[in-house]
């Protein structure tokens, strides 16, 4: 007796395959959250992020009302993630080598103690910008490890590890949702109470989060023997990274939107109040429409069953990143600026997480902490060359010029990874098939009587 026909056998299998990916996504958006410790986390970090939001728009407004100066704001984002630039790397060995979760403990109480140092100078009347200065550069130090260490340690959250792209996906929802209350609050607060109230709560908030790490329960990594010296593995991390043509490359267009495009937000104060004539409040609003489409951004990508298509989308989300940040230069309108805003935030969110996903899924597990170390580096580190840049040509020029042309240039990189695609593809396919990411293409190759194609996008 015959079986089905090729057509039947293809519907089957394309059948079968979405039961599996229903099964695999039981839990919606939020399916990452049935893993205990990634819940604690979640929860933990999310109180601890609202806080951080907090203070930096409170800095932002407090070093602008002390010397209304756009290159000091730009000095000031500089300081306070320059560091990342520089200890990155090295922080990525160590969470190769160390407990992460151990580090990360350290680096939570560390900006703690930060925080409320600053709490403390403000609130009793001393503070000086030369306390800004040095306290964003303690505060860029920890992050510089924090960050890529914090970054390594979700997988190790995470049970199963199909999840681990939803998992990577509500990380950036809880920032940005994050993003969208801290600012908002913040700018009532300073109104209020001051800028020191921010500062405050800020330090309290790590409280959250250092209780979620203590009552995690995290299985002991396997052993890894050291191959040399930290020099000598941060080498060997450089050369696979850039032996890698998607890592790359998707390292190089983060560099650039860094760069280029994000020192918008270190700009925000100028147009709150020069451009639009407003106060606190309406710095709140643009920095909480920005966090609204990157909120946006995280939950479609956090509603994605399947890494495929990242590479076009990481394509076009730069695109729509820098025709947000170029409409947002030519706005003296709040409404039209916070839908600039939005679709800025949308844009780069998509970017960011889409390229955290596509590297966390392609990297070998013995080098996730030092590539990841330089995804911080492309992200965090360029931040302050952009903000220093920026404040110091916005001096010049204006801010309005200085943003659009950093839209602009993320425009053009965005046509450039455009045309590089299919190469991209090429080089990611045959991980995601060994990797089973790509099923049928895996079928295909184990049964040469039976090809199937394999999808168009990765």
């Amino acid at each position: 007796m015959k079986g089905p026909s090729r057509p039947g056998r293809r519907v089957e299998a394309q059948q079968a395959q979405r039961a599996k990916g229903k099964q695999g996504g039981r839990g919606g958006l939020f399916r990452a959250l049935t893993s205990r410790n990634y819940r604690l986390f979640f929860f933990g970090q999310s109180v601890s992020l609202i806080g951080t939001w907090m203070q930096q728009v409170a800095m932002s407004w407090l070093v602008y009302r002390l010397t209304g100066s756009a290159l000091l704001l730009g000095t000031v984002g500089f300081t306070s993630q320059i560091p990342t630039f520089l200890v990155a790397p090295f922080a990525g060995v160590l969470a190769d080598r160390s407990n992460r979760r151990r580090l990360l403990l350290i680096t939570q109480s560390l900006a703690m103690a930060q925080a409320f140092l600053l709490a403390y100078f403000v609130l009793s009347g001393s503070i000086r910008v030369w306390h800004i200065l040095l306290l964003s550069l303690l505060l860029g130090v920890v992050n510089g490890f924090d960050i890529p260490i914090r970054q390594a340690f979700v997988i190790e959250m995470v049970e199963d590890k199909q999840r681990l792209p939803n998992a990577i996906a509500l990380n950036s929802s809880m920032v940005n949702a994050a993003r969208l209350i801290g600012p908002s609050v913040a700018g009532l607060l300073i109104s209020v109470l001051g800028e020191g109230a921010c500062f405050l709560l800020n330090g309290l908030s790590y409280l959250a989060v250092l209780g979620s790490l203590l009552a995690m329960r995290v299985a002991p990594r396997p052993a890894r023997a050291s191959r040399g010296s930290l020099l000598y593995e941060l080498r060997e991390g450089v050369k696979y990274a850039l032996g890698s043509e998607p890592i790359r490359a998707i390292l190089l267009l983060m560099a650039l939107m860094s760069l280029m495009g994000m020192p918008y937000a270190v700009l925000m104060p100028v147009f709150a109040k020069e451009v639009l004539h407003g106060g606190p409040h309406t710095y709140g609003f643009l920095m909480a429409a920005a966090g609204v489409g990157a909120l946006c951004g995280t939950v479609y990508l956090a509603s994605r069953r399947s890494v495929v298509g990242l590479g076009r989308l990481i394509s076009i989300a730069c695109a729509l990143f820098g025709a947000g940040v170029a409409c947002f230069a030519l706005s003296s309108v709040l409404w039209i600026s916070l839908c600039s805003l939005f679709f800025c935030g949308f844009g780069a969110m998509v970017q960011v997480s889409g390229s955290n996903t596509i590297l966390q899924t392609i990297v070998d597990d013995d080098k996730r902490g030092r590539v990841m170390s330089f995804f911080t580096m492309s992200f965090m580190g360029m931040t302050p060359f952009g903000a220093l840049c920026a404040g110091a040509v916005a001096g010049r020029i204006g801010a309005p010029l200085t943003v659009q042309i950093g839209g602009l240039a993320c425009l053009a990189g965005s046509l450039f990874f455009a045309a590089w695609l299919p190469s991209f593809r090429e080089k990611v396919r045959p991980i995601y098939t060994r990797l089973g990411i790509i099923p049928e293409l895996a079928r295909g190759m184990q049964s040469a009587s039976e090809p199937t194609l394999p999808p168009k996008e990765e």
